[in-house]
């Protein structure tokens, strides 16, 4: 498998892209850990509503237990503190519902900035360099098989190349015909170069 090009310009420019992609990807990993960190501290107040709900509650309950063995107003003494433990009730479950949602934010954040950096690498980066890597695998293969691959590798330089070049060197498609050997070597260096490849082994 030929990961890199053997041109030492193309051979630099996919190191540094190679880079770059690893760098976006820690540095988005390292952003949404901090964001995430970040946000789940807004729900400290959330934290304290549970709190202090369980707390009321517990106090409202524990004195309507008590007022309950009062003779005559104890009954309805104990169902007005019951209705102070249910504010406790609701204290709590409004604390609940701010706990969840910090967490969903902090949770969905963290999602949104790993996910469009490495989405923006799957479009971008990756489909350039798995194409480079299958062409120039292939393009050493045929290199390695001599004779047989410079002809596969001539005749992918003739559709290839640019109009304007093979009719300027008319004598290279007059060579490929007659099959001369110069011309084909010819051909051959100029789809290697165009994947980024030397033409010796």
């Amino acid at each position: 498998m030929k990961l890199y090009a053997d041109r030492p310009f193309r051979w630099c420019l996919q190191v540094l892209s190679d880079l770059f992609a690893v760098f976006v990807t820690g540095f988005a990993t390292w952003l949404a850990t901090e964001a995430h960190t970040q946000v789940m501290r807004l729900r400290a107040p959330g934290d304290g509503l549970i709190e202090a709900g369980a707390g009321l509650r517990g106090t409202f309950d524990s004195a309507a237990d008590n007022a309950d063995d009062l003779p005559l107003v104890g009954e309805a003494l104990a169902g007005a503190l019951h209705t102070g433990s249910d504010a406790g009730t609701r204290l709590s479950e409004a604390g609940q519902w701010q706990v969840a949602a910090v967490s969903d934010l902090a949770w969905w954040l963290a999602v949104v900035l790993i996910g469009l950096p490495v989405l923006f690498l799957l479009v971008t980066w990756l489909p350039l360099r798995v194409r480079f890597v299958r062409r120039a695998t292939a393009g050493v293969r045929l290199r390695r098989l001599g004779e047989g691959g410079q002809d596969l590798l001539a005749l992918r330089a003739l559709v290839t190349q640019p109009l304007p070049r093979l009719a300027a060197a008319g004598e290279v498609t007059d060579g490929w015909r007659t099959r001369d050997p110069e011309v084909i070597a010819e051909l051959a260096g100029w789809e290697l170069h165009r994947l980024g490849l030397s033409a010796h082994v």
